[in-house]
């Protein structure tokens, strides 16, 4: 069947994925929690009996731990949508991420914010972000993977835009262990409704062809080469792929994991780190669909590059505007981290679909997207270097340089050449 345009269904699934990821992007507000719970004082109140506070290395785990597991998980869950259907893996996400919460809530302690967190945090962000976007991508073409991919993980990074305020207000209101009940109900909810939503488009279906330039004639849409798992981990693209979003993701994360913090230490506490984490949340969904929808037109490759060298710039300054305490300063070159890493989650799906195809996207993107979990290694380094050095200079200076590394890699990446094709 030969669809002349996109289905109003196709676009219901695209709003319910980036509903899907608004709640499950609660990781990029974990900075708010950070900051106050290696605070002494603010832990002594009354509202967090039962709480101790931790140091920065401790508080940099959970959400490192979160990470991996949730890039692990990938696999798995990738596998579930591939087999069982994005409505199934969706709500399994659904259900761990919630419960996770209140589990973190409930034990009031650095085991807890491990277990409940980290574990339960990364399992189901790990099982439901597999879902919704290679079940949006079997939708469009490739002259719209870009732009679609970028709308539905807009929602992940743009969850920190409200859920660092909300969650600032409710620590600040009735304690930490209100904010995980809270979130924890909430995401509870709105996810499993959410995934009811999201399906795949029926047998036969073709998605609708790119638009003719002047004096074109339409042709016969070439059907894409599915690659299996095992073909694409044959070919070094795919390791390719996998090293551009370990590095992409450290840098991003470094910036993500601190935010409130670096707000505060160059503002003198003028400006409230919520604030910056809410900013950044803006410009990491910003920066998705930017991303996605100028890598449609100059390639994902020079998308990835551009991205990676402006960003490599701000992260070398970045300690020169909290050294002469410039906020101004800080929230720019923090908004251009945001905006490349925000960049890179919309482009590696479309790289993976581009390069491997649409059928097995779930369980192809979720071996891909080892990439990211791998980059959680840098809020723990960042944090056992704040520890020792008493700033995070020597981190954002190494985050640089690995950028450089990636541009070298993307100027090489190429689409890999199927053995069917001449």
């Amino acid at each position: 069947m030969v669809e002349n345009k996109t289905p109003a269904q196709a676009w219901r699934v695209v709003f319910a994925g980036t509903t899907i990821n608004l709640c499950l992007g609660v990781l990029y507000a974990w900075s708010v929690w950070k900051v106050r719970l290696v605070n002494p004082e603010f832990m002594s109140l009354p509202m967090n009996a039962g709480w101790s506070v931790i140091n920065h290395a401790q508080a940099s785990t959970p959400v490192t731990l979160c990470m991996l597991i949730f890039g692990l998980l990938m696999i798995p869950g990738g596998r579930l949508q591939d087999t069982k259907g994005p409505t199934v893996a969706a709500s399994i996400g659904g259900i761990a991420i919630g419960l996770g919460l209140i589990l973190a809530g409930a034990m009031k302690s650095y085991t807890g914010l491990i277990i409940g967190y980290g574990i339960g945090g990364g399992i189901g962000m790990g099982i439901g972000y597999a879902a919704p976007t290679p079940a949006a991508l079997k939708w469009f073409g490739p002259h719209k993977r870009g732009l679609v991919a970028g709308l539905v993980v807009a929602g992940y990074g743009g969850a920190a835009l409200y859920v660092s305020p909300l969650a600032k207000w409710i620590i600040d209101s009735w304690g930490v262990s209100a904010s995980f009940y809270f979130l924890g109900v909430l995401y509870l909810i709105v996810i499993c409704l959410a995934a009811q939503v999201l399906a795949w488009p029926e047998e036969g279906y073709v998605p609708e062809a790119p638009p003719l330039k002047a004096g074109e004639t339409a042709v016969a849409v070439k059907p894409p080469i599915d690659w299996t798992a095992g073909e694409m981990t044959k070919t070094w693209q795919f390791y390719a792929l996998v090293a551009m979003f370990i590095l992409n993701t450290q840098s991003g994360i470094l910036i993500i994991t601190n935010a409130a913090g670096l707000a505060k230490k160059t503002a003198a506490g003028l400006v409230a780190g919520w604030v910056l984490a809410s900013f950044g949340g803006l410009i990491n969904a910003a920066g998705r669909v930017g991303t996605g929808k100028y890598s449609d037109v100059i390639g994902r490759n020079n998308a990835y590059i551009l991205n990676c060298g402006i960003s490599a710039i701000a992260m070398l300054c970045i300690p020169y505007a909290i050294a002469t305490k410039s906020i101004g300063l800080l929230f720019f070159l923090a908004g251009v981290g945001y905006w490349q890493y925000g960049g890179g989650l919309a482009l590696m799906p479309s790289f993976t679909a581009d390069f491997y195809g649409p059928k097995n996207l779930g369980f192809n993107y979720g071996l891909v997207f080892i990439g990211w979990a791998c980059g959680a290694f840098m809020p723990r380094l960042a944090g056992m270097i704040r520890d020792a050095t008493g700033s995070f200079n020597i981190a954002f200076y190494l985050s640089a340089a690995l950028l450089i590394v990636a541009i070298g890699i993307a100027f090489v990446n190429k689409k890999p050449k199927h053995a069917t094709e001449q």
